[in-house]
């Protein structure tokens, strides 16, 4: 739990110095949903929150579309955490837009799921509607798994509720 809890702090201290040091656009999103919605059993599905960060002068306009790096974390009802970093693409129609992803990172599982191994992968799609002024509320829907690069590949599903904010 401590080293929970200091990973937490150093990412909050992170993502403020982001936002505090810098004139640059940063994009910062907020998540809430299940982990692990397709559980047969129901021992493993719990709730999870995350927050992620995008900086937009980052963002690279290329002919298949907007992309940009993306870092984020989440931690779940039972203390498994989950460190990525990766890219997204971003496709706007008016004010929906359409967010695929990937991103590996480092999977702890704590009191839940043993995804098999500490590198997982994350591919996600969230779609989303502009609210107001640089702001976005969204849907997500993620898979995470080791590609059997682990003992053993069980994989999750998960769905969150997004908030995104342009700073």
């Amino acid at each position: 739990m401590k080293i929970k809890f200091t990973v937490i702090l150093l990412l909050s201290m992170f993502f403020n110095h982001l936002l505090i040091a810098n004139e640059d656009n940063h994009n910062i999103t907020a998540y809430t949903g299940t982990f692990d919605v397709i559980d047969k059993e129901g021992d493993d599905q719990t709730t999870l929150f995350g927050i992620e960060h995008k900086n937009e002068n980052l963002f690279r306009d290329t002919w298949i579309g907007k992309f940009s790096p993306v870092t984020g974390a989440f931690i779940t009802g039972k203390n498994s955490v989950y460190l990525y970093t990766g890219i997204e693409a971003n496709y706007e129609l008016g004010p929906v837009s359409i967010s695929p992803s990937f991103a590996p990172g480092y999977y702890e599982a704590g009191d839940g799921k043993d995804l098999g191994d500490v590198l997982e992968f994350k591919s996600e799609i969230r779609i989303g509607i502009d609210l107001f002024k640089n702001a976005n509320l969204g849907y997500s829907y993620s898979h995470i798994s080791n590609n059997d690069w682990g003992k053993v590949n069980p994989g999750t599903d998960n769905q969150s509720i997004t908030f995104s904010k342009k700073f």
